[in-house]
């Protein structure tokens, strides 16, 4: 038995954008000969090999991720890959088929991408059949699970996981009902959707609005629709919308308003359960009070704008009405509308359906789940898009305009030259260095370009010495003195600054106020004399002051300079004590009542003149020390005899009695 190659796996973008187109074809055209290999197999040997592939396995799961994530534009225009994609169709639909499929080909994922790159149509009946396999059974358990727990937890969950995740089962959602029953099974998958809508996103709350109502559709497609689930799922959404609207909460702000005004679920419901003649009072009341809960304003169609003609003396356009109509914004919202829920239709092909059935965007989600599209529009481009491109063309009544003049010529200083005239010779001509594979020490070996030592001798024969000559006229030895090269004026005026400066600095320093810019200090006596000193004006004097006070080191500059002592002591005073005259006040005397009184003049512990504080006397102005004959004297001396007891140590025998009867004790 002959084994077929293996496939090799579908490259993913970044592997794909390194293949040049020449062998991107020859990888398609290789893929299309080997699914028609396998295809060709009789069944027990396609049963035997095909299905026990895992390369084939492989090969498709990531066909359909790549392609349903980036749509069927990576595959190219060319004609093989239009075949690949029917080849794996058949292949996928063949392999399903057989009594034990392979395991990747039964997870939700790939079935999700499946559903999502071909049309209900063709994967409705296949879908529904595999759904029964235990094996996709476990998987869809999984996710549901999964899904509920995150739905619950809210904020705390991943936000984007889930996204992504409800996104992706939507397309399965759609093909199958099957699947749809499944999820509704129960109340917490739809109470999870319900409770996680009030999370602000609005790119989760369309994925879970698109959930909610394909889910809910689902329940009225297939051989056995299942009405009686359906009436007890909305009853859950009316008594949901009820408690949203007696709590804090926007009424408008739920699920349930969103659901019955973006979606036509309660019409659908409607129509589905007259068709079937199922439809009972129960039904009728909850469809009647979800009525209830649409948003105010919801559907009403947006008015179609009137085009007026309006000269502006521009081209006419070539275009027709309907792309003019492409461009309006009430167009767009409404192909957004429906992106939302179908987002592998592209923007023009909607812009089709929604002209075949009279800007109706409910009847288009209808037709699009039923998938009963007419025949031009159902072989239609699903992916194309509008163009936003306009041609114009030129109005006949435009007056011909003058030629405008000519940008002017640029010119440069090799305009001209040899380069530009292309007579250069083009042996001159090198890029970078002329003998790359020299070294320095070889170009100064080489004396082919250096001069002769004949031409070198010739130049110094030339060259007359006496030229340059020193002049010696002022010369010490012939003048008889010696030149000052410098300027003799510089002295002076480094002492006229000198001076100058000192009076500004002694001006400042006496009373900085005179250096004030008013109109008074200007007109004072002392601004005056200062003017007059240094020679300066009003705004000189004024802008140095200016300048001090912004430099610090400049004030200290000036006080080492001007202020410093110079050593020079011209007279020594006495310091020793003398007695001032009789009658005059000097230091360390006082004056009171015409008598001269004093205390000590030192802090010696002799009598007299130098006694320590009190022993001077305190008298009219005699001393002790003074001449036998004066007054004054003999009344100094008296006293001094007179108070010498209590001012010496007499009295201590006393001061020690009163101690001791006081209760001290001796020593």
């Amino acid at each position: 038995m002959t084994t077929l190659p293996p496939f090799a796996p579908f490259p993913e973008g970044p592997w794909r954008n390194h293949i040049v187109p020449e062998e991107w074809e020859a990888c398609l055209s290789n893929w299309v000969a080997l699914a028609e290999a396998h295809l060709s197999l009789p069944n027990e040997r396609f049963t035997l090999q095909s299905s026990k592939d895992e390369s084939l396995s492989s090969f498709l799961v990531s066909l359909m991720r790549e392609v349903a994530s980036n749509a069927a534009t990576v595959l190219g225009t060319f004609q093989p890959a239009k075949d690949l994609l029917r080849e794996c169709f058949i292949l996928v639909a063949r392999l399903l088929r057989t009594p034990s499929p392979p395991l990747p080909l039964l997870q939700w994922e790939f079935l999700s991408d499946f559903c999502r790159l071909y049309s209900k149509r063709r994967t409705s009946a296949l879908i529904n059949q595999v759904s029964q396999k235990s094996q996709v059974i476990t998987s869809l358990n999984a996710l549901k699970k999964s899904l509920i727990v995150t739905l619950d937890a809210g904020l705390k969950g991943d936000l984007k996981t889930l996204e992504s995740r409800l996104k992706r089962l939507n397309h399965l959602i759609h093909a199958s009902p099957e699947v749809a029953a499944f999820f509704l099974a129960g109340s917490d998958f739809l109470d999870g959707l319900i409770s996680c809508y009030k999370i602000m996103n609005p790119p989760l709350r369309q994925a879970i609005v698109t959930a909610a109502y394909l889910s809910l559709v689902g329940l009225t497609e297939g051989d056995s629709p299942k009405f009686s689930m359906l009436t007890d799922q909305l009853y859950s959404l009316k008594v949901a919308a009820e408690s949203h609207r007696s709590g804090p909460l926007n009424a408008n702000d739920s699920m349930v308003a969103e659901l019955v005004t973006a979606t036509p679920i309660l019409k659908q419901v409607q129509r589905r359960l007259d068709e079937s003649g199922s439809s009972t009072t129960r039904v009728k009341s909850v469809v009647a009070a979800l009525e209830g809960f649409r948003k105010p304003g919801g559907n009403i169609k947006s008015k179609r704008p009137i085009k007026r003609k309006v000269d502006k003396g521009k081209g006419v356009m070539m275009e027709d009405d309907e792309v003019l109509g492409q461009m309006r914004m009430h167009r767009m919202s409404q192909i957004s509308q429906i992106q939302d829920l179908f987002p592998n239709l592209g923007s023009g092909f909607v812009s089709k359906l929604l002209d075949e059935y009279g800007d109706n965007t409910e009847q288009v989600i209808a037709h699009l789940l039923e998938d009963t599209l007419p025949p031009h529009l159902a072989t239609a481009d699903r992916t194309e898009e509008l163009s936003p491109e306009r041609n114009r063309r030129k109005s006949r009544d435009i007056a011909p305009r003058p030629t405008p003049p000519l940008l002017p010529t640029r010119h440069n200083v090799f305009d001209d030259d040899e380069f530009d005239k292309l007579a250069v010779d083009v042996s001159n001509i090198h890029f970078g260095k002329r003998n790359p594979e020299k070294s320095a020490d070889d170009i100064l070996n080489d004396r082919s370009s250096a001069p002769n030592k004949a031409a070198i001798l010739s130049a110094l024969s030339a060259f007359d010495a006496d030229d340059d000559e020193r002049d010696d006229t002022y010369d010490v030895a012939d003048a008889g003195l010696v030149v000052n090269d410098g300027n003799p004026d510089d002295a002076d005026d480094q002492k006229r600054k000198d001076a100058t400066e000192e009076a500004l600095f002694r001006a400042y320093q006496a009373d900085p106020k005179v250096f004030e810019r008013d109109a008074a200090t200007r007109r004072s006596q002392t601004r005056t004399k200062l003017k007059q000193q240094t020679g300066m004006t009003d705004e000189a004097i004024e802008g140095w002051s200016l300048m001090l006070t912004r430099t610090p080191h400049q004030m200290r500059q000036l006080e080492m300079k001007y202020s410093a002592f110079s050593g020079d002591q011209p007279a020594l005073a006495p310091t020793a004590w003398r007695a001032s005259p009789a009658g005059s006040a000097a230091e360390d005397s006082e004056v009171d009542d015409g008598n001269t009184s004093f205390r000590g003049g030192s802090r010696g512990r002799g009598r007299g003149g130098r006694g320590r504080g009190r022993g001077g006397g305190r008298g009219g102005g005699g001393n002790v020390a003074g001449p036998s004959s004066d007054k004054d004297t003999e009344n100094a001396r008296r006293r001094k005899e007179a108070n010498k007891g209590s001012r010496a140590n007499h009295n201590r025998r006393d001061q020690r009695a009163r101690k001791m009867a006081r209760g001290g004790f001796p020593g």
